[in-house]
This record gives C-alpha cells, sequence and structure tokens, in this order.
C-alpha cells in the first residue's frame, strides 16, 4: 500500500502541491492528471524519492519515504518523461548496463526475457537506430529491473505510435493485475487514461480535466 498525507511541496512563494492525500492499493494504476506546471511530475519526483516534500508524510508498504528512505528506494521504479538511454549502446548493452546499478540482479536470458515481453525485440540492434516506441519500451524495461514494487510513469507514450502505445498499457496492466505493482501514471490523453487506470486523480486548480473526465462518464478526485 502506499499512503500520501497532507503532502505539500513549495518552491519559493509558489505552492505547488498543497496537503495532497491519497492512498493506492498493490494491483492498481492511478492515473494523474492535470494542466502542465499542475503539479505531476512533482509529485512523482518525491514518490520516487528524487525530491523531499516541504510538509506531510508518505509510507510504502509501511515503510517511511523519510526515516526509511534507502529501503523504500529498492522498492521504486521510475520512467522520467524524458528517455534516458545510451544512444550508441545496442539494447543488450543499455539492459546490461543498467542491470549492474540495480538493487535486484539478473543474468542475460533473464533481461532478454523482460524485453521480449514487452515486445521489445531489437536485443542486438543500438538505440539510436530504434523508432520512438522501441525507447519507450526500453525505458520501461530498465525500471523493472530490479523488480520494484511501485512503479512511476511519467508520460511514457507521449509522441509514440497507437501500436506500441497499445503494447505498454496491455503490459502495465498484466504487470498490476498478476504481479500486483502499485502503479501511477501521468498522460493528457484521456482515452489513454480512460481505457488503462482504476482511479484517476486531478492535480490543481483548473476544473478542465475534471470536466473532461465527468463527460467520460468518471467519478475523478480532486487533489
Amino acid at each position: 500500500m502506499l499512503n500520501v498525507q497532507a503532502l505539500s511541496k513549495v518552491y519559493g512563494k509558489r505552492k505547488i502541491l498543497d496537503t495532497v492525500s491519497f492512498a493506492a492499493k498493490p494491483g492498481e494504476i492511478i492515473g494523474l492528471v492535470g494542466e502542465n506546471g499542475a503539479g505531476k511530475s512533482t509529485m512523482l519526483h518525491i514518490l520516487a524519492a528524487l525530491s523531499k516534500p516541504t510538509s506531510g508524510t508518505i509510507t510504502l508498504h509501511n515503510k517511511s519515504y523519510e526515516t526509511e528512505s534507502k529501503l523504500v528506494k529498492k522498492e521504486i521504479g521510475f520512467v522520467p518523461q524524458d528517455i534516458a538511454l545510451w544512444d550508441d549502446f545496442t539494447v543488450e548493452e543499455n539492459m546490461l548496463f543498467f542491470e549492474k546499478l540495480a538493487w535486484h540482479h539478473k543474468n542475460k536470458d533473464e533481461l532478454k526475457q523482460l524485453c521480449r515481453d514487452m515486445k521489445l525485440d531489437h536485443w542486438d540492434e543500438p538505440v539510436k537506430t530504434l523508432s520512438g516506441g522501441m525507447k519507450r519500451k526500453l525505458n520501461i524495461a530498465i525500471s523493472l529491473i530490479h523488480e520494484p514494487n511501485l512503479l512511476l510513469l511519467d508520460e511514457p507514450t507521449v509522441g509514440i505510435d497507437l501500436k506500441s502505445r497499445k503494447e505498454i498499457g496491455a503490459y502495465l496492466s498484466d504487470l498490476a493485475k498478476q504481479d500486483g505493482k502499485i502503479i501511477l501514471y501521468t498522460s493528457h490523453d484521456m482515452d489513454e487514461i480512460m481505457q488503462l487506470c482504476d482511479r484517476i486523480y486531478c492535480i490543481g486548480n483548473d476544473p478542465f480535466y475534471y470536466q473532461v473526465l465527468k463527460e467520460y462518464g468518471e467519478n475523478p478526485v480532486l487533489l
């Protein structure tokens, strides 16, 4: 269980997040929507333990972010919006490189199977020759090497083809339901959010996304 209580983040005089509280259970995919600058990426960076909140508490499976950060970090996988790969390395070389940095280690066959599961079959090809969708898949595969319990994805399908988007969505759904992962997912694509997510939270003061989701028949929660 992920528990977020009264989370706030202030930069200078600007309050990005204001006493945000929510919970997420294993097996759930939670969608985060809102306008640019509403705080979605800030929220994910805090949940990834890459940034500290100004106030509030977070626990992951009863481990405190504040007092047990080393243990918490081992349970987190984070996929940033910007693709973070070695372009001149092959898929294999990227997977082996990041495996060396992971908390939980895998052999080459296990890494290759992880890519196959994501329908990423270009094992011997340099990353710079891959399509945007394949690069996104590789980014996600790398985040899963250490078998995290919490997966945070910041617009992981932006700018890619529909086929890759569908394949990523299907894989994430299986990952949540079969492996009990908690997944938090940001996207500006309302169709994608509606199809993929079990619950949806709207971040920020702009009621636009809330109204759009109401039109879809969804009952989003304002954070």
